[in-house]
């Protein structure tokens, strides 16, 4: 499932606090640029696309998402490593590493995280 950059921030906004009124949603994203029919068609959007649903509350519906944010991620993640790194996860740490965007505190959480996976008997 494929959901845009401006569909994922609504979505951010659904991950952290649900359900929600439109005019709630509208509400959060009162910093953004987006005029309220901008988020309205971008809830909209969601609900067709089926990783959000709307339950009816008096006149109006209340939206809470059906696309857990983890599950997203992975999809995103193992998208950009397929699609950058032939799906090798190796290449993209160098990348990273070469361009220095590896602080210590990232190199240390890596190198625990290859303890762990090393000690795993599978």
């Amino acid at each position: 499932m494929s959901i845009s950059d401006a569909e994922a921030v609504v979505m951010e906004v659904l991950w952290e606090r649900h359900p929600l009124g439109a005019d709630e949603v509208v509400a959060a994203l009162a910093h953004s640029d987006w005029a309220e029919p901008t988020i309205k068609t971008l809830l909209n959007r969601l609900l067709n696309k089926g990783v959000i649903q709307a339950t009816k509350d008096g006149r109006r519906y209340l939206y809470s998402p059906v696309l857990a944010r983890e599950a997203w991620i992975a999809q995103q993640s193992e998208g950009l490593v397929q699609r950058l790194f032939g799906g090798r996860v190796a290449p993209l740490v160098a990348h990273f590493s070469h361009q220095g965007a590896l602080s210590k505190a990232d190199i240390a959480e890596l190198r625990k995280l290859l303890e762990e996976i090393g000690d795993d008997p599978a």
